[in-house]
């Protein structure tokens, strides 16, 4: 899969996000030079993992019966020692629905086992950054 990004010149810093048939808008902060068109990268980052914990959790839900009526998944981020090689984000699971307290816990521990989740903290992320011909 390939996912393009170009630049949007009706912004200083705007870029164009095309993923298959989507498409959407990235920007810095006006403290960063952009006109806050759209989320930065950091936070397009965070939100994969918020976006993939609740998915998760409905996936799972519906495989086995379970009564969720909503996820909501609030993600905050400490980035303060990202210098120093520290980048810390807590996902805040809210789980609507008449659950036990059993099925909550359970569902809890799915969404601390997604694919984001994963990628984030145990795989190594191989990068090469190369020049178009």
């Amino acid at each position: 899969m390939t996912i393009q990004i170009q630049r949007d010149k009706t912004g200083p810093m705007r870029q164009t996000v095309r993923i298959r048939q989507h498409q959407f808008t990235a920007d810095q902060p006006v403290s960063g030079g952009g006109e806050d068109a759209g989320p930065d990268p950091h936070e397009l980052y965070d939100a994969a993992l918020g976006t993939c914990k609740a998915l998760t959790v409905l996936w799972y839900a519906n495989r086995k019966g379970l009564p969720v009526e909503d996820v909501l998944v609030q993600v905050d981020r400490d980035g303060s020692q990202e210098q120093q090689g520290i980048y810390k984000l807590k996902a805040t699971v809210t789980l609507v629905g008449p659950l036990t307290p059993e099925d909550r816990e359970r569902l809890l521990q799915v969404a601390a086992k997604c694919p984001i989740h994963k990628l984030m903290t145990q795989v190594t992320t191989e990068i090469e950054t190369v020049l178009a011909d």
